[in-house]
């Protein structure tokens, strides 16, 4: 499985990216060995995520979630069914 999912930074900034593991992938940013534009601005908080069977489908909708505007964004996880 294939994930896109969307953090908060500790600056209120969100920060979109894809995954197979998104509680690996989120520990990796709050240890600074993500994405360089999360290094700075730890820790992050994960609020969304949406699952695909293949890369090319979460690839596809990563590119679609980073060109939303941030009230878009902010629609999207306030409208989601809660994380568990």
């Amino acid at each position: 499985m294939y994930y896109v999912y969307m953090v908060r930074c500790a600056d209120g900034t969100l920060y979109t990216g894809y995954t197979t593991n998104v509680n690996r992938r989120v520990d990796m940013h709050n240890k600074g060995k993500g994405a360089r534009y999360t290094r700075s601005r730890l820790p992050v908080v994960l609020l969304y995520q949406e699952t695909f069977a293949t890369k090319t489908e979460a690839l596809r909708r990563e590119y679609e979630v980073k060109q939303l505007t941030r009230e878009q964004k902010e629609h999207l996880f306030v409208s989601a069914p809660p994380l568990t």
